[in-house]
């Protein structure tokens, strides 16, 4: 079956940064688009950023913009989140997420907290 597994959370103080590492199987993660999304307490989930499927298109929320950067590895089937000059408003569970053919996927969450 299908699993993404993030990892690389923390907490940080503002201005650090963090890398979040989010790991698939059960599809051909090469095929796909991949995102990353963030839930802040009390907030609607939001989406953080996009990588196509080769890696090559990229997209990020305008409140992330210049300071996180999404990539990916398909020969390691792993997707990534580079954090940088990060604020306490950043503070939020971050998903890995897939939509293939055949329905979403949703990774368990890893917590970020930027806080001094």
């Amino acid at each position: 079956q299908v699993q993404l597994v993030e990892s690389g959370g923390g907490l940080v103080q503002p201005g650090g940064s963090l890398r979040l590492s989010c790991a698939a199987s059960g599809f051909t993660f090469s095929s796909y688009p991949m995102r990353w999304y963030r839930q802040a307490p009390g907030k609607e989930r939001e989406l953080v950023a996009t990588i196509g499927s080769a890696g090559g298109s990229k997209d990020y929320a305008d409140s992330v913009k210049g300071r996180f950067t999404i990539s990916r590895d398909n020969a390691k089937n792993t997707v990534y989140l580079q954090m940088n000059s990060l604020k306490p408003e950043d503070t939020a569970v971050y998903y890995c997420y897939v939509l293939r053919n055949r329905g979403a996927n949703w990774g368990q969450g890893t917590q970020v907290t930027v806080s001094s």
